[in-house]
């Protein structure tokens, strides 16, 4: 039925009128505070619905979301999606999901979703993309959907996609029988133990084959089958490109797959005859000759089955950094796009999503252009609702919206739907302007808090220390441009020779250039993404580019050059002006712009993968000089932060990213905040840790074994690792009980054996040696040990002396750094049971089980002593180990950001000093909004501040320092944790006493 032409003009007019509220501005109302949340099947949608009386009572204004939609079976984390469109069963149903939200919305709590771009997860033959992919090749109507190269560099690959799944070398495997032909739900397919693997229906006629002449086979319905085969047989190849050839497969070949199918279970003698041929096929192991067949018929596949090493030098199609089972699509294809988002713009329609958090946006070909769209999907999704109206765009958005937006500039924190991007800032880089989003996931302030809470004294005598226990020197520098190296010689070697044979081709048109030999163009390569300073560009498909693009392709192309004396420097240049787009010298030096484009944003999408493989997943396990400092974003080679630095950070982000993410633990952070928090004491007391280093070595040298090759694990490097991580993560409880012990060393072992591997020093994931793991982790059960009266564990007694101090003035830098993480200009984030102490490691250390009942039961408690803050004080600081005093300033923060909610998303930012005697030892700032005004004072190197004696930093402690308060700031003031009050005199001075009179971190707000 038509409509009308009142009521089509009537919706016309509603369109437009929603379009207009948008592009004044109209926009999400941003989060307050957020709360991360783990999806997964231990913790579904029904568990998370048990716990929003919980976050309301805390503070929160947004649950913060892990994904949600359908991935892969037993997935504990999400990121590996196999449907865009669906919810993952795994963690609930629509109506479990329907649930959740109507009591988040009770509530007044929005949901920001975890959404992943990049790639899909495609392991286990659920993915019903990648599946036709494999069925069909480039004749799929999904072969464009993923990143595959069809024409790679080996001639018997062209039209074939490399599948790196057999444990052995392939012939071995064929041989051993382990590549099976079966009937799986009435298809035949391939089985390599749990992998499903379809079978090209053109090519089903080569198994029947084996059986020889089959009208000689008995049964009323082998006629049948034989039509049926010859069907299949006339069907064109599965690496057609022509049009019309490829719509004859996509629109007849399921109907005849249907037909043999349904024959099969029809009719015994079908089945029978299928048997038959395919335990030919299959083979006799001893008998080699007998499993030709079977190779001739897996040699007719779309995929070429390989052993997994191979894919580091030879996989054609991209991958999540070097995992094969997580493969990238085309998301810069409109059709992508609209064929994953369908669901999500429903969710955002229905008021379900109300904020999106974009997973590795790096990996994306054009992530401006993905920005802009998701911009738009949010924009459509509030005009039309969820299902789309009106003439559509290929990317599946209504042109109409898509014209009157499509020019729109949508850059900076303007645009109407709350977007967050997991983009890895190095040091001195910030995020484009133009990118319509509204910050980071927060790595930034993580280290930039963290930074500020270690003492840069330390600095000399723990580089001494490191370097006396490895007995050598080590250039952080080398060891980053080394290990990158590696990334691209083993695990993106295969993509290295992709972009080389595209350089390769562009050099042969340049009479200048053509002389590069293939070995030199790749090592320019290599030298160059080695020496990358940041993890990526962002030129985009138009050729686009800005100043802060030309200067980091600059610097690397120095650095390279510098590095590599030896090697011809009109190389580098060369390359250079490709990346740069420059050099077209009256069309005789480059030849085919195109071609030099494409080469240029294919290796942007390389440089982040070699980035954060070489640094994050490999130096940051080698580099353990101080390992506070390796985390995501971090730069293990800057000593702390200035408070300078810190102050003019967050007063830039105050101006521009008001509503970006502060994070302090994340789900891949390399270990939490409070584990940060502790290890940082050791800047303040470097003699005493070394002495104990040497103490620890000393004791422990006796419980190391020799292995037969003469190696002595752990080697120095990986046993100072071991003794900081032992110290950060030791539990405030101890380990005097078996359990708690027995617990411990389980994920000291678990660690530890994940740290040598991610090293690559040792030994590796690809190279693995049991010998070696098992002494390692013999020697974390033996030093543990509790020993006897008669024969002491004389590290854990050393261990005992050093404990107190580096717990309590830890449990003192997580309070002042949960402190500015609340108060900070930003949105602050606390992952799942962190509003409590937590001493968790990597993943999957950090995705154990939150005891959620125990923190309901601390919210109810000290809900009880609200009207008596002085008493609660005192209680906090006795029992400071029970985590309630972290849990008590989250709550009071969180509260008050809820009270003053404009104060602190759009209230001014005044760093604050303090008297010189106490200057280093105070974090000060003021948010300032309409006369409104709070403050927030946190210690800082407490440890040096009561010169090691356990005690906490109140009250006489201060002596006579003091706050300088700007003229502009007047009053009394209240202390949100305490009750007590300040005023400020003509002075214009708080005393640090006063601020600090009962608790160790201060929130005061106008009176």
């Amino acid at each position: 039925m038509r409509s009308s032409p009142t009521i089509f003009a009537e919706q016309k007019s509603a369109l437009a009128e929603c379009m207009e509220r948008i592009a004044a501005g109209k926009r999400q109302l941003r989060p307050t505070s957020t709360y991360r949340l783990q999806f997964h099947s231990n913790f579904r949608f029904t568990d998370a619905e048990q716990l929003i009386g919980y976050l309301h009572e805390l503070g929160i204004s947004h649950c913060y979301a892990s994904p949600i939609l359908k991935a892969r079976a037993g997935s504990t984390h999400g990121y590996d999606i196999t449907d865009h469109n669906s919810l993952n069963p795994e963690i609930g149903t629509e109506e479990e999901f329907h649930q959740l939200s109507t009591k988040l919305k009770e509530h007044g709590i929005g949901f920001i979703l975890d959404v992943v771009p990049n790639h899909m997860g495609v392991g286990t033959g659920e993915n019903r993309w990648w599946q036709d992919v494999l069925e069909n090749g480039r004749a799929s109507e999904f072969a464009d959907y993923f990143d595959i190269d069809w024409n790679p560099l080996k001639p018997e690959l062209r039209n074939k996609l490399l599948l790196p799944i057999l444990g052995n070398y392939y012939g071995d495997e064929l041989e051993a029988a382990r590549i099976k032909l079966s009937l799986h739900d009435g298809l035949i397919v391939f089985l390599y133990y749990e992998r499903v693997l379809p079978v090209d229906p053109q090519t089903i006629p080569m198994i029947y084959g084996a059986l020889g002449d089959l009208r000689q086979r008995q049964g009323h319905r082998m006629p049948e089958l034989i039509a049926v085969l010859e069907e299949l047989r006339g069907y064109p190849p599965n690496w057609t490109e022509d049009h019309d050839l490829v719509l004859t497969r996509q629109r007849g070949l399921p109907n005849v797959v249907e037909r043999l199918s349904e024959l099969i279970a029809g009719s015994e003698s079908v089945r029978q005859a299928t048997e038959d041929a395919m335990a030919i096929l299959n083979g006799e192991v001893g008998d080699t000759r007998s499993f030709d067949g079977l190779h001739r018929l897996l040699e007719a596949q779309a995929y070429r089955l390989a052993f997994w090493r191979v894919s580091g030098e030879e996989i054609n199609y991209r991958r999540f950094f070097d995992i094969n089972d997580l493969v990238a699509i085309r998301m810069e294809n409109p059709r992508v796009f609209a064929d994953t988002h369908r669901l999500i713009r429903k969710l955002l329609a229905n008021g379900d999503v109300t904020g999106l958090r974009l997973d590795h946006p790096d990996g994306l070909f054009n992530p401006l252009q993905y920005f802009v769209r998701a911009q738009m999907l949010y924009t459509a999704s509030q005009c039309n609702g969820a299902t789309p109206e009106g003439e559509l765009a290929e990317n599946g958005i209504e042109r109409e919206i898509q014209s009157a937006f499509g020019q729109r500039d949508w850059g900076g924190p303007s645009a109407p739907l709350y977007l967050l991007v997991e983009k890895i800032l190095e040091p001195g880089e910030h995020l484009p302007v133009e990118w319509p989003v509204d910050g980071t996931v927060g790595y930034d302030f993580a280290n930039l808090v963290n930074g500020v809470l270690i003492d840069p004294a330390g600095e000399k005598p723990l580089t001494q220390l490191y370097h006396r226990v490895l007995e050598r020197t080590v250039d952080i520098d080398d060891l980053i441009y080394d290990s990158k190296k590696l990334i691209m010689d083993t695990a993106l070697a295969s993509e290295i020779n992709v972009l080389t044979h595209m350089l390769d081709d562009i050099s042969g048109r340049d009479r200048r250039a053509r002389d590069y030999t293939r070995n030199v163009l790749s090592d320019a390569i290599r030298e160059t993404i080695a020496c990358f300073p940041v993890y990526r560009t962002y030129i985009d498909e138009r050729g686009n580019m800005n100043a802060r693009d030309r200067e980091q392709i600059d610097k690397a192309i120095v650095t390279a050059k510098r590095r590599n004396e030896g090697m011809a420097a009109g190389v580098f240049d060369f390359l250079r002006d490709i990346l740069l787009l420059e050099g077209n010298d009256g069309g005789e030096r480059i030849h085919g712009y195109r071609k030099m484009l494409y080469f240029t944003l294919k290796f942007q999408q390389l440089t982040g993968p070699v980035m954060a493989k070489g640094l994050e997943d490999t130096t940051f396990y080698v580099y353990n000089r101080f390992i506070s400092l390796n985390e995501v974003g971090g730069s293990p080679e800057t000593f702390g932060t200035s408070l300078l630095q810190f102050h003019r950070a967050n007063a830039a982000r105050a101006g521009t990213w008001a509503a970006s993410m502060l994070s302090t633990s994340t789900h891949d952070t390399k270990r939490s905040e409070d584990v940060r928090a502790r290890l940082n004491v050791l800047s303040e007391m470097p003699r005493e840790w070394s002495t104990h280093v040497m103490r620890f070595r000393r004791v422990n040298k006796p419980k190391k074994l020799q292995l037969s090759d003469g190696r002595v694990p752990p080697d120095a490097n990986e046993e100072y690792l071991l003794y900081q991580t032992l110290l950060g993560a030791w539990p405030l409880e101890g380990i005097g009980d078996p359990d708690c012990r027995e617990s411990f060393v389980h994920r000291i072992q678990e660690y530890m054996t994940k740290a040598i591997h991610e090293a690559k020093v040792n030994l590796s994931w690809v190279n693995q040696n049991p010998d070696y793991t098992e002494a390692l982790q013999e020697f974390v059960a033996s030093i543990l040990e509790p020993g006897s009266v008669r024969r002491p564990n004389q590290f854990l007694s050393y261990m005992d002396q050093l404990l107190p101090q580096v717990q309590f003035f830890g449990a003192i830098n997580s309070l002042s750094q949960t402190l500015i993480k609340l108060t900070a200009p930003g949105v602050p984030d606390i992952y799942q049971g962190q509003e409590m102490w937590d001493f968790s490691l990597v993943d999957p250390d950090n995705r154990r089980p939150v005891d959620f009942e125990a923190r309901k039961r601390a919210v109810s408690d000290l809900n009880h002593f609200a009207d008596a803050e002085s008493e609660l004080c005192r209680t906090l600081l006795e029992n400071w180990r029970d985590g309630h005093i972290k849990l008590w300033t989250v709550m009071q923060s969180l509260r008050l950001r809820q009270q003053e909610r404009e104060l602190f998303m759009e209230g001014s930012y005044t760093p604050l000093s303090a008297s010189y005697l106490h200057e280093k030892h105070v974090i000060a700032y003021a948010r300032t909004l309409n006369g409104r005004h709070a403050i927030a004072v946190a210690p800082r190197l407490s440890c040096t501040l009561m010169k090691g004696i356990v005690q906490p930093p109140i009250g006489r402690a201060w002596d006579r320092g003091y706050l300088e308060i700007p003229p502009e700031i007047t009053g009394t003031f209240r202390n949100v944790f305490t009750g007590e009050t300040v005023s400020i005199g003509r002075e214009q001075r708080l005393l640090c006493s006063e601020i600090f009179r009962s608790f160790p971190v201060a929130l005061l707000v106008s009176a």
